[in-house]
């Protein structure tokens, strides 16, 4: 049985070094969160950039919902890779973090693809109900995961794609000593969509951890 790799930083830099490359906006994004302290943790991994890209490349999608958008470089990234008649709704409550990203989005040239929401992720979620999305990408507050989750659910049909960050928790999840309530919450969201009989469902190492669902 072969075994998982401990991807250190010199191997994650040796892995960018011959990996698909960042468009310069996507790395100024990256540079700008650099500066922020703690609060950068936030920022999704670049191997996860590559993922969500080469996922909305091969599965012709053209309708996304982000859902948590930070400074703005998942939802780049969705966007570059979308066609050119392609569409991101992006929603976050932040209007300082949004103002910042819409700035990134503008200076790609992108700003185009991508419609910004900025109130609590639930009101817009409840407001969109009447769409539908090909995926939904899931990185916000993590106490409600399984009402974003379930929300999400709605907006698509047969073959949608949930896409889920940050469902590892610094590899607190498998800690059954640990006991914070944010890493109690993620670890029964995890329980939750691997009983859920109306997806298929793969937990994917990259960055802090992705689950990506089909809808059955």
């Amino acid at each position: 049985m072969g075994k998982n790799l401990e991807i250190t930083e010199k191997l994650e830099k040796y892995i960018n070094n011959y990996s698909l490359k960042l468009n310069p906006i996507q790395q100024e994004i990256i540079d700008y969160n650099n500066i922020l302290g703690d609060v950068k943790r936030m920022q999704v991994a670049t191997s996860q950039c590559h993922f969500l890209h080469l996922i909305i490349k091969t599965s012709n999608i053209k309708n996304v919902l982000e859902i948590g958008t930070f400074t703005g470089l998942s939802a780049l990234s969705i966007a570059l890779a979308l066609p050119d008649d392609g569409k991101l709704v992006a929603l976050d409550k932040d209007e300082g973090t949004n103002k910042i990203a819409l700035d990134f989005f503008k200076k790609a040239n992108q700003d185009n693809k991508i419609q910004t929401i900025v109130k609590p992720a639930l009101e817009s979620l409840e407001e969109l109900k009447n769409s539908k999305f090909d995926m939904v990408f899931i990185d916000a507050d993590k106490m409600n995961y399984k009402e974003y989750y379930e929300r999400s659910l709605n907006l698509m049909d047969k073959g949608g794609l949930i896409i889920v960050d940050n469902v590892l928790w610094h590899g607190e999840v498998a800690d059954d000593d640990n006991l914070d309530k944010y890493t109690i919450n993620i670890r029964d969201f995890n329980t939750y969509v691997a009983n859920d009989k109306r997806v298929e469902q793969i937990i994917v190492p990259l960055g802090d951890g992705m689950t990506v669902c089909r809808v059955l």
